[in-house]
């Protein structure tokens, strides 16, 4: 029994990060390149039709390669993460009622976007 929950809860968390990387392909802002990730990492411990699906995929399936073989993320990927990032970055700063409430965001930001920025390509 508790390991049918826990594949059911691996299988859940599969298809919520995988719905959240697909609202990421039509809504700016949300990435979809994590989410993406996630649902495979959390399909490969709960379904494996789900992770052979993401392996296969036309556009998934590169980046979940990429991530599983060598921890790669394309250049196209890592642009777009630091472009989006850097316009959340703009509307922190106009909209923050505190400056010090976009600086706290705009710092995480900047770690994120080093962190990316140095992972192979």
């Amino acid at each position: 029994m508790w390991i049918d929950l826990r594949r059911g809860l691996w299988i859940a968390l599969a298809y919520a990060a995988l719905g959240l990387g697909l609202l990421g392909v039509v809504l700016p802002g949300l990435p979809t390149t994590p989410f993406v990730l996630v649902a495979a990492w959390a399909a490969a411990r709960g379904s494996r039709r789900l992770h052979a699906w993401l392996l296969a995929h036309r556009l998934f399936g590169p980046m979940v390669r990429d991530w599983q073989a060598r921890g790669a993320v394309s250049r196209p990927a890592k642009r777009a993460a630091l472009g989006t990032m850097g316009l959340c970055a703009v509307l922190m700063l106009l909209t923050a009622p505190k400056l010090w409430m976009a600086a706290t965001g705009i710092a995480c930001m900047a770690v994120v976007a080093t962190w990316l920025w140095r992972r192979p390509e």
